[in-house]
Formats: C-alpha cells, sequence, structure tokens
C-alpha cells in the first residue's frame, strides 16, 4: 500500500510539471516567433518479484514475469520547431523567415544568440536592431538620407536613397542553422544559445540549399494552438485528479487495515 502512496504521488509531481509547461505554452500565444514545448515523460524503476522466463515447479519456463513499476518521472522537454502563421504588418524591418533558418543577434558580451523573432528596427545610427537594442549580424546599416528599403528573399538590402532612382545593395542578411535545433538553450526574450546538443551554426544566406528564404513586411507568431493546448491541459488535469483519487484509495485501504481488530 506504501508503494500505491509514492508510485501516485509521482504522477502527481509529473502532472503538476506538465501543467507548468502548457501554461507558458499558453501564455506566449501571441509571442512572436515563439515555439511550443512539449514535456516528455519516462517511467521508474520496476520490482521484479518473478522474471520471465523462471522455471516452474513442473520445469517449464513461465512465460510471462511479475513487475511492479514505481511512478513516473519528468525527463526533458522538447521545443517544437514546426512553423507559426504569417502576419502580414507591413512594416520595413519587419522579416519573417519562410523555412528552416535563424536570425543571428549579436549579445551584449559579444557572442551569438539566434532567433526566429525578425521584429527588427533602426536605431540611432541606423543599424538593424532586435526589439532589446541587439545588433543583428552581419551588421547592416541604413544610411541617413535612405527614401526606401527593399529586402529581397535571398536577404539582400537594398536602399533608395533620397533624390535617387536607382538601388544601390548594401550588405545581406545570413541565417544560421542546426542540425538539432531541439538542442538550443533558451535564453528569454525570443532568444537561443548553441549547446553541444543542438552542434555548432550552420551558416548561409537565404535560399541556398537547407535555409529559408525572407519575407519582408511578414512576422512569424507562434506556433502554439490554443485548442491543442487547451485539450492537453484538461488531460493533465485529470490525470492529477486520477493519481489524487489513487492517493486517497490508497489511504482508505490502510485504514482499513489499521482498524482491524482480533
Amino acid at each position: 500500500m506504501i508503494r500505491a502512496l509514492w508510485t501516485a504521488g509521482s504522477g502527481m509531481l509529473a502532472q503538476q510539471m506538465n501543467i507548468d509547461i502548457i501554461s507558458n505554452n499558453l501564455a506566449n500565444v501571441n509571442t512572436t516567433g515563439f515555439k511550443k514545448v512539449r514535456l516528455e515523460f519516462e517511467d521508474l524503476l520496476y520490482q521484479t518479484i518473478r522474471a520471465a522466463g523462471t522455471s516452474s515447479a513442473q520445469g517449464s519456463a513461465v512465460p510471462t514475469g511479475f513487475q511492479v513499476g514505481h511512478g513516473v518521472k519528468n525527463v526533458s522537454t522538447t521545443k517544437l520547431f514546426s512553423s507559426g502563421d504569417p502576419v502580414n504588418t507591413g512594416n520595413t524591418f519587419d522579416m519573417m523567415i519562410e523555412g528552416d533558418g535563424f536570425f543571428q543577434i549579436q549579445m551584449p558580451d559579444g557572442s551569438t544568440a539566434y532567433t526566429r523573432d525578425g521584429n527588427f528596427r533602426v536605431d540611432a545610427e541606423g543599424r538593424l536592431v532586435n526589439t532589446s537594442g541587439y545588433l543583428l549580424q552581419p551588421e547592416i546599416t541604413i544610411p541617413e538620407n535612405t527614401a526606401s528599403v527593399s529586402i529581397g528573399k535571398d536577404g539582400t538590402v537594398s536602399v533608395i536613397l533620397a533624390g535617387e532612382t536607382d538601388a544601390q545593395e548594401i550588405g545581406r542578411i545570413e541565417l544560421a542553422r542546426f542540425i538539432n535545433p531541439a538542442g538550443l538553450v533558451n535564453l528569454g526574450g525570443n532568444l537561443y544559445n548553441q549547446s553541444s546538443a543542438s552542434g555548432e551554426a550552420i551558416t548561409g544566406n537565404p535560399g541556398d540549399e537547407g535555409f529559408g528564404t525572407i519575407n519582408q513586411g511578414f512576422l512569424e507568431m507562434s506556433n502554439v494552438k490554443v485548442v491543442e493546448e487547451m485539450v492537453n491541459l484538461i488531460m493533465a488535469q485529470r490525470a492529477y485528479e486520477i493519481n489524487s483519487k489513487a492517493i486517497q484509495a490508497a489511504d482508505e485501504m490502510l485504514q482499513t487495515a489499521n482498524n482491524l481488530r482480533r
């Protein structure tokens, strides 16, 4: 009976964490470039009371064993990099990656972070930066007397200066991709950092083999589906509830045993 208490307790703890993950997904339903997270579960160790294949009294082998599990644990969180819905903002410096790839962002310590959030703007020096003011890499500087800016699907940035009619190329956006993007480390602020699990960043131009293309004037929204997360939330809540019922049943059985008299 004590085993049932701890086993069901592990189920409640696991579902509590599951609800935490689902809540974070729902909280970021409108976060640009956000990728939803799925919690992975794993069963705990088993007590083998009788091993499969053990010889019986008649000398034949027992076809099935006798094992009792000891619950569940949370083993990992997997970030799902399916594409979010595109939103047409019409803003000049909003960019969406259609396909595989990440924008490269220079952090204050000089390191490089990666993001799917294409919400960029121009700082006081004309450089393209993200919403936190971190530089887009490679650095793109918009001239002061620019009349219009065009960003091609291949990442080419062209401008038409005031009083001129011909466009001139001022730079090109590069993308990065990873063999295992699920291994990236979340930094917050819509940023990721590479890890030994993700592998080294592979850089290239938009439209090259394995890389997505750039859509100017669009943003990629979160890939969280509210209905799907609500269903997951109900399932987690019911699993939590049924584990609490198992604890209650084990407790009542212990109480019955404690009340036995000769």
